[in-house]
């Protein structure tokens, strides 16, 4: 009777933990960014915004290096105060491109914070649709493999990119349809 209970025990708790093993899916947040629509076009105004921005930034650059080689080679015409004033003038334009480029293209530039901005809403999108994958197909962990995890191997079986792909874009199908139907 002991030795009953003992494999009974033994048994119930391999099946329990057998019923409780967690499912994992893994899904790459990459390739369904670069499958959405909407994110290209988000991404295009921004790289556009950055362009326009590069351009100013190269025609202060250039105005700064004339009107620096006009300085150097007028330094010894100037004296007192238009020296002062035009070596002030070149400093001070050295000084707004550094401020630019910081403002702009540093570690918490412009540029930075519209990336966020533009990537925070698709996240949570993302975010959401992986929340509906997992919980329709039982998954206890979902790993994303484009943030640095190293997956060696992978059967397609595991892989629910497609799925929560599917799942955004089943979304933003619908509102095409209802955005095209009140536009008729």
């Amino acid at each position: 009777m002991k030795h009953f209970k003992i494999i009974f025990t033994f048994t119930f708790l391999l099946l329990f933990g057998l019923n409780n093993a967690q499912k994992i899916g893994v899904v790459d947040t990459n390739e369904i960014l670069n499958k959405l629509p909407q994110y290209k076009e988000a991404e295009a105004r921004l790289n556009s915004q950055i362009d326009t921005w590069e351009s100013e930034l190269q025609s202060l650059q250039s105005e700064y290096e004339r009107k620096k080689a006009a300085f150097e080679s007028e330094k010894v015409l100037l004296i007192g105060d238009q020296l002062k004033l035009r070596e002030k003038e070149v400093t001070d334009l050295d000084k707004n491109i550094k401020t630019t480029t910081s403002l702009r293209f540093g570690a918490n530039g412009e540029i930075t914070k519209l990336r966020t901005n533009l990537v925070q809403p698709f996240q949570d999108q993302i975010w959401g649709a992986i929340k509906t994958m997992s919980e329709k197909n039982g998954l206890g962990i979902v790993l994303d493999k484009s943030n640095n995890i190293s997956v060696i191997f992978l059967q397609s079986k595991y892989d629910y990119t497609e799925k929560v792909l599917s799942i955004l874009l089943k979304g933003t199908d619908k509102k095409e349809k209802t955005n095209s139907k009140g536009k008729k």
